[in-house]
């Protein structure tokens, strides 16, 4: 299902750049010649209201204890089942970011799902896949305070590095790192 014609490319220069944040691009450096900025991300869980801010990425590499804290707050929430977010997941949410320009922290609806979890929301929903990328860590449903979330939607589509699917009744946009798709 789609939302319509893709929208038109919203900004080329912006968009090569987001394919070299993530490394999209065939650039013949060596990994230890490429430069590694550091990567931040900030959130707020709208069911707990917990909040963190993170630089999870530094000198090259991902901080395990940053890795550690994100896990905990995108737990499944309904279980307090902790598990891995991708850390590509935390690279594109980080990327979208910057595009966007937003200061806001991303407000979590959902992350990471339990089975038992996914499995109860299938059942009561057909928005809700079965073997819903949420259950890996690698989706998340979001928003910013300070973004229309069809603006979120638009950037996230340009960037096109997985799915994206927009709730507008529900004031949500799903990222995920699974194949290139839309609804």
């Amino acid at each position: 299902m789609t939302d319509g014609p893709r929208p038109a490319r919203l900004f080329n220069r912006r968009g090569w750049l987001c394919g070299v944040a993530l490394g999209l691009t065939g650039l013949a450096l060596p990994a230890s010649a490429r430069p590694q900025p550091s990567r931040s991300l900030a959130f707020k869980h709208l069911h707990t209201g917990e909040t963190l801010s993170v630089k999870y990425f530094r000198n090259g590499r991902y901080d395990p204890q940053a890795l550690a804290a994100i896990d905990h707050l995108l737990r499944d929430f309904r279980t307090g089942e902790v598990y891995p977010i991708a850390p590509a997941l935390l690279d594109q949410l980080c990327v979208v970011h910057r595009l966007i320009g937003s200061d806001a922290p991303f407000e979590i609806i959902s992350a990471y799902r339990s089975p038992v979890t996914n499995a109860k929301l299938h059942r009561n929903s057909s928005g809700v896949a079965s073997g819903s990328l949420h259950m890996q860590g690698k989706a998340i449903d979001v928003r910013l305070a300070d973004t229309r979330t069809r603006q979120l939607r638009d950037v996230a589509l340009e960037l096109g590095a997985g799915g994206v699917g927009y709730y507008a009744s529900s004031n949500f946009v799903h990222l995920d790192i699974g194949r290139r798709r839309h609804w």
